[in-house]
């Protein structure tokens, strides 16, 4: 098994993905930018583990629930043998509310109550139990914390007119109470994942996490495609400050951002990554791809930006794009490099930023690890295998690593 300082994520390669819809949802009814991320699996795992969904009993004594007043929950399958004190949290993704109209909506659906989960999961990606599908992780405690908050895990106040409840850092508190009482408080080994609105709240929690345990663990953290940016959209405009403006202020989120940030700069512009991640004391590993699909689609060219369409075709095929939208796409790169100079200065710290436009690698198997892998630098990558990425050909060629 690699060490676990040495991460294993080297070798990611370029793929794309398409960005699905939540059953049901209507697009034009719902704020542009704050629908559930949701993916399209094409080479799911014969037989992939499934794990039971267990509630947090006496959270809401705390005043830790869900948008609609519901339990939190999570899965956990157990480790066993060299990972039976590893411990590796994985905070779910899925978007973000905004205002009462996107809460309201989300409290019916499972990224607002758990009366909407499912009652099983399907365990894959660095969650798998499959040596052959997950060298590093198969055998640690695997845990998924469930996303019902709408503010990835960093909310703190309530709607009482629409009875809506922002309770993410709550839910976050206690969720670390139950996994420490069963055991990760004797970690030797601990890691915090998380991948999209939970690769955000893995960045925000990070130094927490590292708080949580003594001297004798090792503790680092990873955020998959949670590197959202502050960035200017189509039409010159703020698409996802605007929306994340309404996150930090209707949810409460701004008393729980660090005070390293919010010190000197506003809340809004504290909940974004690239004003954090330097100032992170715990060590940290950033997996992202330099032209995110997500934000792509709806940060940089939402239907609110484009109102006469001509970046449609764009964003769904990347070989139509004209000159000039490649060099939007390629200055919205150079932005997102350009703001992990310092935090690659740190040697405690560690990225892979490929040039793909994708979201999130490490949830999925066919992106994680598969059979037919590449190698870069002598190392396997957890990657698409060579089948989807002939299906898929929408990487630029150019490929940054940072180890």
């Amino acid at each position: 098994m690699m060490d676990f300082g040495k991460w294993v994520f080297l070798g990611l390669v370029c793929f794309g993905t398409f960005l699905v819809f939540v059953e049901g949802f209507d697009y034009a009814n719902v704020s542009h930018i704050s629908f559930l991320e949701s993916y399209e699996v094409s080479a799911a795992p014969p037989q992939p583990l499934m794990v039971p969904l267990t509630l947090i009993n006496g959270a809401d004594s705390k005043g830790a629930v869900c948008l609609d007043g519901t339990l939190p929950a999570y899965h956990w399958d157990r480790g066993y043998g060299s990972g039976a004190n590893s411990w590796l949290i994985q905070l779910e993704g899925g978007g973000w509310c905004n205002n009462v109209r996107t809460c309201v909506y989300r409290k019916t659906t499972r990224r607002g109550s758990s009366k909407y989960m499912e009652k099983q999961l399907a365990f894959t990606g660095l969650l798998s139990n499959k040596a052959e599908e997950n060298p590093d992780f198969f055998n640690w405690n695997r845990v998924k914390l469930r996303y019902c908050d709408g503010a990835s895990f960093a909310g703190e106040g309530q709607d009482e007119a629409n009875q809506l409840f922002f309770r993410g850092q709550r839910i976050w508190s206690v969720a670390m109470e139950e996994f420490m009482g069963k055991g990760m408080r004797n970690a030797d080994k601990a890691l915090l994942s998380g991948c999209s609105a939970g690769g955000l709240a893995s960045i925000l929690h990070c130094d927490e996490f590292g708080d949580l345990f003594s001297g004798h663990t090792k503790v680092k953290c990873l955020s998959d495609a949670g590197l959202f940016m502050d960035a200017l959209d189509v039409s010159g405009g703020h698409t996802m400050r605007d929306f994340y403006h309404g996150v930090v202020t209707y949810l409460g989120v701004g008393k729980n951002l660090p005070s390293s940030c919010t010190n000197h700069m506003d809340s809004t512009s504290c909940f974004f990554p690239q004003n954090l991640i330097t100032n992170i004391k715990t060590p940290l590993f950033i997996l992202n791809a330099a032209y995110d699909a997500w934000q792509v689609q709806a940060s940089l060219a939402p239907r609110t930006a484009d109102p006469h369409h001509l970046w449609d075709q764009c964003k769904m095929n990347h070989a139509r794009c004209s000159a000039s939208q490649i060099q939007f796409f390629q200055r919205f790169r150079t932005q997102m490099l350009n703001s992990l100079k310092g935090f690659s200065r740190s040697r405690s710290n560690g990225l892979f930023i490929n040039s793909c436009f994708a979201h999130c690698q490490s949830e999925r198997q066919d992106t994680w690890f598969a059979d037919d892998s590449p190698v870069l630098r002598n190392k396997v990558s957890e990657s698409f295998s060579s089948s989807v990425l002939q299906q898929y050909n929408y990487c630029h060629p150019n490929v940054t690593a940072v180890t």
